[in-house]
């Protein structure tokens, strides 16, 4: 789940750390219970069928302590300042890169996991974690465009630049994401979405700026229900929330361009505070069983990196290319890195001026 935050949303990050804000699905139990019998999961939200604990819980005895956050960033500094022992948290590839540099993570017992031949071999041994030495795949997706066919012709939202057209005006909402804002716009000039040129990144920001008139708004996770609402004709976000949105609106339709795009990756590690280890392992076998992966997969929307998991999911979902890419398509896809703490401000501070132009 691609959520990067911007200056302004590190705000909201802090008031979350402040408060504590929290939701439990399956436990009254507390994080750091110091109970055998309980496992501390901290994952984004809305991102694990609550169904699906209630039957871990059953199958294991372990109760489920579950708490959110809404960005990698607020996720990591929550962990890094230490305080509460989460057992397994669920963070994207780049993010992944940095908790491990920064002694974060505890290294994964590969003779714990039951499941792991269960997983796409395209999917493991990532250059942010060769070998899968910390993580195992929890989700993986792309960037792309949504678009409503009562308002838009199929033809003309296949690429990129095609946003720019001036007949789209105060017609688009742009996922609130410094990162892929700009890998947008970095892409429609032949650069890298890791791209570390100030004069680049200066361009990316200019051609991003002309792209305002068209921009409706610029949000997070409610492009999903304004989208089935039909309160605009074109966004641009992530493929699970077009799912979502595509599920309740039979008008909507989702495109990767061809030229390029992102494919991210979400997954499940161990924190280095880990207290109930073996309840870790019995979740990362748990939700390594095809069926539990395919259930969780239809209830959150997003592409299972669980290749046995594939005849449990609809056909009509396990054939759509644009939810699962073939080869050639997931060949022209950018993975992101960590660019550091400089080149992290750089983006955001970039998109944070592109922001300050809406009218």
């Amino acid at each position: 789940m691609k959520k990067l935050i911007t200056g302004i949303s590190a705000i909201l990050v802090l008031v979350v750390l402040l408060f504590g804000t929290q939701r439990y699905l399956a436990s009254q139990t507390g994080t750091g219970e110091s109970s055998d019998k309980v496992l501390n999961l901290y994952n984004w939200g809305d991102y694990l069928d609550p169904d699906l604990i209630t039957k871990f819980t059953k199958e294991t005895g372990y109760k489920v302590s579950y708490e959110t956050f809404d960005s990698n960033e607020a996720m990591y500094t929550k962990i890094k300042q230490g305080g509460t022992s989460y057992d397994l948290t669920v963070p994207s590839d780049y993010m992944i890169k940095k908790m491990k540099r920064e002694n974060l993570l505890l290294p994964l017992d590969h003779s714990k996991l039951t499941g792991i031949n269960n997983y796409d071999t395209r999917f493991m041994n990532q250059t942010f974690d060769k070998n899968n030495k910390y993580s195992l795949p929890y989700f993986w997706g792309t960037l792309g465009i949504i678009y409503n066919d009562k308002y838009v012709k199929p033809q003309d939202v296949q690429h990129w630049d095609d946003l720019w057209a001036p007949k789209f005006k105060n017609q688009i909402m742009l996922v609130d994401s410094a990162r892929d804002a700009l890998a947008m716009a970095l892409i429609t000039q032949n650069k890298s979405v890791n791209d570390k040129s100030t004069a680049d990144l200066a361009a990316a920001q200019a051609k991003l700026t002309t792209l305002m008139p068209n921009i409706k708004a610029i949000i997070a996770d409610e492009i999903k229900m304004y989208m089935a609402q039909n309160e605009a004709a074109i966004a641009v976000t992530y493929s699970g929330e077009a799912s979502q949105a595509m599920g309740n609106n039979s008008h909507l339709h989702y495109v990767v361009p061809s030229e390029g795009s992102n494919l991210w990756f979400d997954n499940i590690v161990m924190p280095k505070t880990a207290k109930h280890k073996a309840a870790a392992y019995a979740f990362l076998n748990f939700m390594s069983e095809p069926k539990n992966a395919a259930q969780n997969a239809t209830y959150v929307g997003y592409a299972t990196p669980n290749k046995r998991a594939m005849p449990f999911l609809s056909e009509a979902v396990r054939h759509d290319k644009q939810f699962y890419p073939d080869k050639k398509t997931l060949d022209n896809l950018q993975v992101y890195d960590d660019l550091g703490q400089r080149w992290t401000e750089k983006y955001n501070d970039a998109f944070l001026e592109f922001k300050m132009s809406q009218r």
